[in-house]
């Protein structure tokens, strides 16, 4: 590859990365703006409040340190979530497939679960409430239970990201791979060869089904309702990133709708054969794609109860079980 080729590699890579974060800071605003307020029937925020706002105001809040046994790398976390997300997103840009193993289906998968793992040690290393060191149960006179378990409100968003990570991301992986099946290899750069070739898998019974799985685990991955088990009454908000303030609460929200985009245009890459790509018109289709992706999920919250686990649980291993069908039927048209 010569100089000028290395150039425009790069100057795409820049700039599909640029796309993608101003697209990616209105996806949270569409999402509640457009779809959730109209449906509830209320004004709603900004489109611009919760994903580009918020974050500019949390960067100019003052910073305290956390009750932690590790206060940097508690507040590390986000950010490294977001550079996790970034690197995700890189992989799958055509310019980045010579590097063989890591532009493939089992290095994104792994960087996926890496990011789920995050909410695990998010809550595991807070040890407060809004800042303030409160065990629980209460040991002030005449409160104390007796061979109580002490623990902390956000440990039990840690037994919660566990069970996301063991169980509910199932889907989306299983969708991942009907794609690889029908294009017999594991390397985003031969799955996206393979559609332009044969069109896109979406376009078959396989895909279809496929679809639907992957579309209910990026919900999953998201932490939405009706799944979001990792937010739930007795965490108060937001679970395990209750904790996070100023600038280290902005890198959550921007890591969000940054996943946002970057599970949309995988979706694109695996199911459309159109990876992200500055320099090539299948930028509008990764672009619709992650408008499309928040307002159908937007919908579905809407409409959707909030599952416990023993709704959660069926939903996901039957979802899986389709994903296991989407498999099966990609085995077959081979």
């Amino acid at each position: 590859m010569d100089t000028s080729m290395i150039i425009i590699s790069i100057i795409a890579v820049i700039g599909t990365l640029i796309v993608a974060f101003a697209v990616s800071v209105w996806l949270p605003g569409i999402e509640r703006k457009f779809v959730q307020a109209r449906i509830q029937q209320r004004v709603g925020p900004p489109i611009s409040s919760p994903g580009f706002m918020a974050p500019i105001k949390f960067f100019f809040k003052e910073a305290m340190t956390p009750n932690s046994p590790m206060p940097r790398l508690y507040n590390a976390l986000p950010l490294i979530s977001l550079i996790i997300v970034v690197f995700i997103l890189l992989f799958i840009m055509p310019q980045m497939y010579f590097l063989g193993a890591l532009a493939s289906i089992i290095a994104i998968v792994g960087l996926l679960k890496v990011e789920e793992i995050m909410y695990m040690f998010m809550g595991s290393l807070s040890k407060s409430v809004l800042s303030v060191n409160m065990p629980f149960p209460d040991l002030v006179k005449g409160a104390k239970h007796v061979d109580a378990t002490r623990s902390f409100i956000e440990e039990l968003s840690t037994l919660r990201a566990f069970r996301l990570i063991a169980f509910g991301s199932f889907p989306l992986y299983i969708a991942l791979f009907v794609p690889v099946v029908m294009a017999k290899s594991i390397y985003i750069g031969d799955i996206v060869a393979f559609q332009q070739l044969n069109g896109p898998v979406l376009f078959t019974v396989a895909g279809v089904i496929g679809a639907i799985v992957y579309f209910i685990g990026f919900m999953i991955l998201l932490n939405e309702y009706p799944f979001a088990i990792m937010k739930t009454k007795a965490d108060v908000i937001e679970g395990p990133l209750l904790e996070y303030m100023s600038k280290y609460r902005a890198y959550t929200y921007i890591t969000r709708g940054f996943l946002i985009f970057v599970l949309a245009s995988l979706f694109a890459t695996m199911f459309l054969g159109t990876p992200p790509n500055i320099f090539s018109p299948g930028i509008l289709i990764t672009i619709a794609v992650a408008i499309i992706f928040p307002i159908l999920m937007a919908v579905m919250s809407a409409f959707s109860p909030i599952f416990t686990f023993r709704q959660f649980y069926p939903v996901v291993a039957a979802t899986s079980i389709l994903g296991v069908l989407a498999l099966v039927a990609a085995f077959i048209t081979l």
